[in-house]
């Protein structure tokens, strides 16, 4: 049984989550202005419809059940809950949508997903029992908010919990040793092999989000934080020169 708060509708007190709530607004045809992404003075638009609302190709969900990928299903950072609206179609049985927003849950409900609940993907064992998902979808490259080594450790242990052993996760993020992923904002350098930083904020008509702190890093780098855990690393694929997408199995 999930112990995840279920969000409901109501997301007043929520603190400030611009992100979230330009989101909602776009989706109601109520956003007043652009999401911005900040670092510094540096500022750009952000792609809300193509981000979150746009359909994907469908060979992109014909690799993802290449891949093994099945229900009971979660997706990490489920945003809008595109991905998850074409899991319920694909796939018998429960698909769960995941978010911190509560506007971002109250989003996916209102555009017909049936299981959206409010919860944090770093801290899994609060939100699921063990052995509750037979496949995990986490797009967005949220994961950098993992902070390796040791948060990543943990995130793939909470992970293996709420998972059964024939489980398969796909995972994405940003290799910092690729050339394109220097000119994405609030890029930093890091002298760590297969690490970088990435800084930046949402705004949203006024509202300042929170400061946020990705740690881009290269599939070696999950490749080592999976040695000594239930995961290993079995696909790595690129959909350019700088993001990639990651298919763990347990052994």
């Amino acid at each position: 049984m999930s112990t995840a708060d279920p969000g409901g509708d109501a997301v007043e007190g929520d603190g400030t989550d611009p992100f979230g709530r330009a989101i909602r607004e776009f989706a109601r045809d109520e956003q007043t202005e652009p999401l911005w992404c900040v670092d510094g003075a540096e500022r750009v638009e952000h792609p809300i419809e193509g981000f979150y609302f746009a359909e994907r190709d469908e060979s992109a969900y014909e690799t993802l059940d290449s891949d093994g990928l099945a229900a009971p299903l979660l997706d990490l950072g489920a945003g809008a809950g595109r991905d998850v609206l074409r899991f319920q179609e694909r796939y018998e049985g429960e698909v769960v949508g995941l978010e911190p927003s509560a506007h971002l849950v109250a989003t996916m409900r209102e555009r017909g997903v049936d299981s959206a609940v409010r919860g944090d993907m770093f801290a899994l064992r609060e939100s699921f029992d063990r052995d509750r998902f037979r496949g995990v979808y986490a797009h967005g490259t949220q994961l950098g908010l993992a902070r390796p080594p040791h948060r990543l450790r943990e995130f793939l242990a909470d992970l293996a919990f709420v998972t059964t052993d024939d489980a398969v996760a796909v995972v994405d993020n940003y290799d910092p040793e690729a050339d394109g992923a220097r000119d994405l904002l609030g890029w930093r350098p890091d002298p760590t092999p297969g690490m970088g930083y990435r800084v930046m904020h949402f705004e949203y008509e006024g509202d300042v989000g929170d400061t946020l702190l990705f740690r881009p890093f290269a599939p070696d780098v999950l490749r080592e934080a999976c040695v000594g855990s239930e995961w290993s690393v079995a696909t790595v694929r690129y959909s350019n020169d700088h993001h990639y997408e990651a298919v763990l199995r347990k052994p």
